[in-house]
């Protein structure tokens, strides 16, 4: 009997060792997520990690938060949370009530979540994590499903995540990644099934490695600013989802794979015919290639694809008529082909009275009486005019776009050299594209080092300031000849920014230069940085700065108050003498001044969005938008808050505050409805500031009160429902809460919305005036 004694006392306490380690690992999980919890800042949601006395693996998941569990280890933590990212414009800088406080350290937090190494599945998802994402992350080598959604993660996606082999799925939605998507996915990521990165800033080409990447079935790039050629897709095979809608690719259509169902590229600069290919795509269900500058006629064989029931072909370059011997496939439910320069009749299946399906063809010269045609000349004459207009396009973008880049591999050198020479100890890990704000020098909130590492994150760029000379720096010979020694005949203006003069150089070019009259001396160092970053704007909307001419321009280390900006001479007036009565004959019809407004809308969104970092406080009056000989809106006294006292504004050791960033950005939508209101009572507004506001904007709200208060033109060459869109829009801009004001993404869309219902009552009273006579 003694002799059994020994092995039971045994079994018992190795029992008791094995229980007492298992606990031990319960405890070290349960404090790595309680430091998580620590990290996010204790949200409600996650307080039963302190309260639940039991095993938190045994919790039972909610659509909010769920852990899974094998043994002893963390397997899956799922956690949702209750900030959604409701900025279209983010700086880097913590957010109130969107983001984590400015105390919360992206590291730091993924330092810590990196110990739960058996973790195969990680969702988190509107969490406010701000921050450029660590390639400390690539620790978390069992991942299989990764999901950082709709937090407001910046820079690029760091390249160590390529370590992660047993990735199957990863989605980066909604943050704020503004690099080029990498191109070792396709080496790296051998089992990805899911690859979705929509409605980030990014940028470049699409990754060509990504066709060899066999398992993909998803791929998901909308909503950013990438550019260039598509590849060849056709090798994917399991490929079922295609979105690459709101980008800027200007490709024809390649080869893809017969396996799609939904392909969605609208919103993009495709050029060239449909490929007969697309109709071989027998599982396509949803195909969307609307808003590109696509030719010729479509193929017959989409219409009749078995599985099709979206098709959605509008706002391109289709010509030519549709077969009548196209049919319809059986699940085809909508379709739509308006807006191109199609003729002839409709086939038969595609009968717009019909009840079997939904047939859009407006803006077209069809045989169809039920919806708003051109006249057949109308398609016929556009022919040789619009190919002509896209060759042009597609040659002038292709042009610009070689040289932005050959002068971004040239500033990138130059920087990376200053970078290695200067700052050898800077931290190897960081990665965010946001440059550290720190503070040069008292004149200014603004640094040089800011401003030097400033970079241009919008493709607005490509189709900015087509043809314009390269931007130089000119002597202050060439332009005291340009404007006879700044004669008083020469002078345009002179108000707080300074004189401005008219000038012609020595090539025949008309300039108007403005003599910038600093508030405080500048080092010229110092300033070229600033002149620099602002020679980097360029989008259709602004007037372009051609150059720069400091007065006294010597050594680096010398300071001075003034410098000449020299920028194209835009000849058409300002936007607010075109709403004035007192010049009939220029005076400006409710459709064209919301062109106006519109390309305004996309400059002040460029600005905002488009840069690193961004310029607010862009002085918008209706006498700074200015008209060329085509009616082009273009903006002027961009930029200037750079060189003002206004950007003097800086908390603690150099950060610039995320308030003022608010503030600013603020302060131009705010004003942006002011140019709103004049659009819509004519100039006289500006004599009744906030008065008007005060006494008159209730008016609005009855037709009566419009009658009193519109400008009679915009009263007579408007519809109701496009004047009440932007009536409502300019209600939002001016509210006297700055936190309720609208976004310029959300001004631009409803100012467009307005402009596409004009243009549709323009069509139709066309259409009853043609049908009359």
């Amino acid at each position: 009997m003694g002799s059994l004694k020994i092995p039971a006392l045994l079994m018992v306490i190795l029992w008791a060792s094995f229980i007492s380690s298992t606990h031990e690992l319960q405890s070290y999980h349960r404090q790595v997520l309680l430091q998580l919890r620590k990290h996010l800042e204790n949200p409600v949601l996650l307080d039963v990690w302190e309260t639940y006395n039991g095993d938190l693996c045994d919790y039972p998941s909610s659509p909010h938060m769920s852990i899974a569990c094998e043994g002893d280890s963390i397997t899956e933590l799922r956690i949702i949370g209750d900030k959604p990212v409701k900025v279209s414009e983010f700086n880097g800088f913590a957010v109130p009530n969107q983001t984590l406080s400015h105390h919360f350290s992206i590291d730091s937090f993924v330092v810590t979540l990196t110990r739960l190494k058996t973790l195969r599945v990680l969702n988190l998802v509107s969490l406010g994590i701000w921050g450029p994402l660590p390639d400390k992350i690539h620790r978390l080598a069992s991942l299989e499903v990764m999901d950082l959604s709709w937090n407001f993660m910046f820079g690029s996606i760091p390249f160590n995540m390529s370590r992660l082999v047993k990735l199957h799925a990863l989605t980066l939605d909604g943050n704020f990644f503004n690099d080029t998507v990498p191109d070792w996915f396709g080496s790296s990521f051998k089992n990805l099934t899911i690859l979705s990165l929509k409605n980030n800033r990014l940028k470049g080409k699409f990754p060509s490695s990504l066709s060899k990447v066999a398992a993909l079935t998803d791929v998901m790039f909308s909503h950013n600013m990438l550019s260039g050629k598509l590849p060849d897709l056709s090798a994917l095979l399991n490929l079922h989802l295609l979105d690459l809608r709101e980008n800027c690719f200007d490709s024809e259509l390649p080869p893809l794979p017969k396996g799609l169902a939904t392909i969605l590229l609208s919103n993009n600069t495709f050029s060239g015919e449909i490929p007969k290919q697309l109709g071989e795509l027998h599982q396509l269900q949803h195909l969307d290639l609307s808003n590109n500058f696509l030719s010729g006629t479509p193929p017959d064989e989409l219409f009749s694809l078995p599985n099709i029931s979206y098709l959605n072909l509008a706002s391109n370059l289709l010509r030519g008529s549709l077969s009548d011997r196209i049919s319809c496939g059986d699940t085809l439910g909508f379709v739509d082909i308006s807006s191109n320069r199609l003729v002839g009749k409709l086939p038969s299946c595609l009968d717009p009275t019909s009840e079997k399906r939904i047939v859009r063809s407006g803006g077209n010269c069809l045989s169809v009486s039920a919806q708003n045609q051109h006249p057949e000349s109308y398609c016929v004459q556009e022919k040789h005019t619009n190919r002509k207009k896209v060759a042009v396009l597609v040659g002038v973008v292709g042009g610009i776009a070689i040289v932005v880049v050959l002068l971004a591999l040239g500033f990138l050198l130059i920087f990376r050299q200053k970078q290695h020479h200067t700052q050898g100890t800077l931290d190897h890990h960081t990665q965010a594209t946001f440059p550290k704000i720190v503070q040069d020098a008292p004149q200014t909130g603004i640094s040089s080092e800011l401003l030097a590492n400033a970079r241009i994150i919008s493709q607005a760029a490509k189709l900015g300031s087509q043809g314009s000379p390269a931007y130089r720096v000119f002597s202050i010979e060439e332009l005291q000849d340009a404007t006879k020694y700044f004669d008083q005949s020469a002078l345009l203006g002179d108000g707080s920014m300074g004189k401005i003069y008219k000038g012609r150089l020595e090539n025949g070019t008309s300039v108007a230069i403005r003599l910038l009259a600093l508030h405080k001396r500048h080092l010229i160092r110092n300033l070229k940085v600033r002149l620099d970053f602002l020679s980097k704007f360029s989008h259709p909307n602004l007037v372009s700065l051609l150059g720069h001419c400091i007065d006294g321009g010597g050594q680096d280390d010398l300071t001075v108050n003034r410098v000449f900006l020299v920028y194209e001479f835009v000849p058409n007036g300002s936007f607010r003498a075109h709403l004035s009565e007192t010049s009939p004959g220029k005076v400006l019809k409710w459709s064209d001044r919301l062109a106006v407004l519109i390309g305004v809308a996309k400059a002040v969104h460029f600005l905002h969005t488009g840069v690193i970092p961004a310029s607010f406080s862009n002085r918008l009056k209706t006498h700074n938008i200015l008209l060329d000989e085509h009616q082009i809106a273009k903006l002027s006294d961009y930029g200037m808050s750079i060189f003002m006292e206004e950007s003097d504004k800086v908390e603690g050791k150099g950060d610039v505050s995320n308030s003022w960033y608010m503030t600013k950005k603020e302060d131009d939508v705010y004003n942006f409805g002011f140019i709103l209101l004049e659009s819509l009572v004519g100039p006289i507004i500006s004599g009744k500031g906030e008065a008007f506001l005060l006494n008159e904007m209730a008016s609005f709200g009855s037709q009566d009160g419009r009658r009193r208060i519109v400008d009679p033109v915009v009263l007579t060459t408007s519809s109701q429902e496009s004047l009440s869109v932007v009536i409502s829009i300019t209600n939002k801009c001016i509210s006297p809460e700055s936190s309720t004001r609208p976004s310029f993404e959300d001004v631009l869309w409803n100012l467009q919305y307005a402009a596409q219902i004009q243009a549709t009552a323009d069509s139709e009273q066309k259409s009853d005036t043609t049908s009359k006579s």
